[in-house]
């Protein structure tokens, strides 16, 4: 005698098929990922003080007439001599009228900071070069010899 091995008509060795996707994998690999990622990204932050060596790069030329930004200790910002009365949010309105016409992406600027100046005031007059469209902005250092 023979049984039916399937549901509905079809032949002897016809099959339902099924039509579910199974998610079981899927969910295991991702909780897999999951896994290496909780234990890896506490591994890839920097905790450990180091003090980071001097760089020393060849002098470049200096452009024709550079602009130098300067920014003291007590905040006070300068370019060339002269200082911004606007402080470090007003550098980008002064630059771009000292240089005229000009396109200000063409332009160089070298930023000259005190070592204690506080980051803000440091990020606030980036802030402003960018906002102006000064973006080829140069950062000046004491020479290797100079200590």
């Amino acid at each position: 005698m023979a049984a039916k091995l399937s549901g509905g008509g079809g032949g002897r060795y016809a099959i339902e098929q099924n039509s579910e996707i199974n998610v079981t994998p899927f969910v295991d690999i991702m909780l897999v990922l999951l896994i290496i990622f909780m234990v890896a990204a506490p591994l890839a932050t920097v905790n450990v003080e180091v003090k980071l060596p001097r760089a020393v790069a060849p002098p470049q030329q200096n452009p024709p007439k550079p602009f130098y930004v300067s920014i003291q200790a007590n905040s006070r910002v300068y370019i060339g001599d002269n200082e911004v009365l606007a402080g470090p949010d007003g550098v980008g309105a002064e630059l771009l009228d000292l240089i005229g016409n000009k396109t200000p992406s063409d332009e160089r600027i070298f930023i000259r900071s005190d070592q204690t100046t506080r980051y803000g005031d440091f990020m606030q007059v980036m802030n402003s070069l960018q906002d102006s469209g000064f973006y080829s902005v140069a950062l000046v250092g004491e020479d290797q010899a100079a200590e």
